[in-house]
C-alpha cells in the first residue's frame, strides 16, 4: 500500500485526462495519471483528425496525443502507463485507487478512462479476431494492400477509418445497419467519390467465414431478408462503443448503458470523484468536448481540494 496522499489521480491518458492533467498540475496540485496502456486512447489509432482547432491540415491522431502528453509532463504531471485500475472507492476524506500491484490514495480522482469498441458477437467475430477482424484500420490497414475488405458501420469512426485504408487495399465495401448514415456530410461525400468503394445501407453482417484466415462475409438486406456472401479478406468493425467504466460499478451513478452520470461540474455521485470523455453519460463525444470537459474536471477538483484540506 502507497500512504502518499496525491491531491490528484486521473485516470485515462486520452485527450480528456490529458487535458485535466495540464491544469491541475498548472495549479501545483500533485498530479498523477494512470493509464491501462499508452497514453491516447482512441484518436491514437486515428490517421487524421481534421476537426481539432489549430491545424487546419489536420494532423494524425498520435501526434497530437504526444503533444498533449509533453504540456502535461511538462507542467510536472506524473504520467505511468500501462498501469490499469481495479476499483475506486471512497475512504474517508480520501479516495482509493486500486490497481493489481498497489494502491494509490488521492483527494481527487477524474475518471477519463474512455471507451471499448463493441463486438457483434456473431459467429466468426471471436474465430477470426487477428486473422482479418479488426478494430483498427490504421493500427491494420496495411496489413490488406491491394485486397478487398469490408468496414461495418457507417458513423464517423467507420468512415475515419475506411479513408484510412483506402491507400492500402483494392476495395472498400461499407455495411451499414440503418437505411442511412450518420457521419459527418463531408466524409461521406468524400468517400462516395472514391472509385474503390461501395455501400451497402439497411444490411447487417450475420457471419464471418474463412479458413486460415478471413476470405468471406454473409450480410442480410434487413428489408427483403435477402442474405448475400461477399468475398473479402478483412473485416474492420465499427458498430459502436462501450464504456469502460466496470470498475466504477456501485460506486457511482451510471446510465442503463453504464456510461457516468455527472452534472455540469463534471461532479459524479461522489463527492470527489469526477468523470470527463467518452466514458461520461451525453450525446456528443469529441476530442474537443472532452478537452473542455477535461478543463471543467479540473477547476472544480481544484476547488473541491481547497474547500477539504
Amino acid at each position: 500500500m502507497n500512504d502518499i496522499t496525491n491531491d490528484v489521480i486521473i485516470v485515462g491518458g486520452g485527450p480528456g485526462g490529458l487535458t485535466a492533467a495540464i491544469y491541475t498540475s498548472r495549479d501545483r496540485l500533485e498530479t498523477i495519471l494512470l493509464e491501462k496502456g499508452l497514453c491516447g486512447g482512441l484518436p491514437a489509432v486515428t490517421d487524421l483528425v481534421e476537426n481539432y482547432p489549430g491545424f487546419p491540415d489536420g494532423i494524425n491522431g498520435m501526434d497530437l496525443i504526444n503533444k498533449f502528453k509533453e504540456q502535461a509532463q511538462r507542467f510536472g504531471t506524473n504520467i505511468i502507463e500501462f498501469k490499469e485500475v481495479e476499483r475506486i472507492e471512497p475512504a474517508g476524506k480520501r479516495i482509493k485507487v486500486q490497481t493489481a500491484e498497489e494502491e494509490y490514495n488521492a483527494y481527487a480522482v477524474i475518471v477519463a478512462s474512455g471507451s471499448i469498441p463493441k463486438k457483434l458477437n456473431i459467429p466468426g467475430e471471436e474465430e477470426y479476431m487477428g486473422k482479418g477482424v479488426s478494430y483498427c484500420a490504421t493500427c491494420d490497414g496495411p496489413l490488406y494492400r491491394d485486397k478487398d475488405v469490408a468496414v461495418i458501420g457507417c458513423g464517423n469512426s467507420g468512415l475515419q477509418e475506411g479513408e484510412s485504408l483506402l491507400k492500402h487495399v483494392k476495395s472498400i465495401t461499407f455495411i451499414e445497419f440503418l437505411p442511412y448514415m450518420t457521419a459527418e456530410k463531408i466524409l461521406q461525400e468524400r468517400l462516395q467519390k472514391s472509385e474503390k468503394t461501395r455501400f451497402l445501407l439497411n444490411h447487417m453482417l450475420t457471419s464471418i467465414n474463412g479458413d486460415i484466415g478471413v476470405n468471406s462475409i454473409i450480410v442480410k438486406n434487413r428489408q427483403t431478408s435477402e442474405g448475400k456472401k461477399l468475398r473479402v479478406s478483412g473485416v474492420f468493425i465499427y458498430a459502436g462503443f462501450l464504456p469502460n467504466s466496470k470498475f466504477l460499478e456501485n460506486i457511482v451513478e451510471l446510465d442503463d448503458s453504464g456510461y457516468i452520470v455527472t452534472n455540469e461540474k463534471m461532479e459524479t455521485s461522489v463527492p470527489g470523484i469526477y468523470a470527463v470523455g467518452d466514458v461520461r453519460s451525453k450525446r456528443v463525444r469529441q476530442i474537443d468536448v472532452a478537452c473542455g470537459e477535461g478543463t471543467i474536471a479540473a477547476i472544480s477538483a481544484r476547488d473541491y481540494i481547497k474547500e477539504l484540506i
